[in-house]
């Protein structure tokens, strides 16, 4: 079972809803890679969560659809490094950056108008052109 991961001062994810896997990764490593399981499948339970409010969890399954499973859970797979512990350590530290992403509710957008002086200066600007390119007709004579 793996340890508990601090997210920030209040919340921690406990490390019983976390399960990891050892897998065979690709690339580089030779001989070595083909008998040393190195990657790593972190999941964790987020449907079953209760230590994130519902809101982070909608946003996290928003914003990373292909990562959450059907069951509610988040997949994140670490395979970079040659190392299984290295891998260990990548995929927990995204897991934690991803939360982390996702505890403040983004900025709500609020419309504005353009300015009086951006609309003028726009319209100079379109003014100069179209002068421009009527000069570089045919010259009568």
């Amino acid at each position: 079972m793996p340890d508990d991961l601090p997210i920030n001062e209040r919340i921690t994810l406990p490390g019983w809803r976390m399960v990891e896997e050892t897998l065979r990764a690709g690339g580089p490593g030779g001989q070595h890679q083909n008998t040393t399981d190195s990657a790593v499948r972190l999941r964790y339970d987020l449907a079953g969560c209760q230590d994130l409010h519902p809101a982070v969890k909608r946003r996290i399954q928003q914003a990373h659809p292909s990562l959450v499973t059907d069951d509610g859970e988040l997949l994140i797979v670490a395979r970079n490094d040659r190392s299984q512990h290295r891998n260990r350590e990548a995929a927990r530290e995204r897991l934690v950056e991803i939360v982390r992403a996702h505890l403040t509710p983004p900025k709500r957008r609020r419309p504005t108008r353009p300015t009086l002086g951006s609309k003028r200066r726009r319209l100079e600007g379109k003014k100069h052109r179209g002068k421009i390119k009527s000069l570089r007709g045919k010259v009568e004579r």
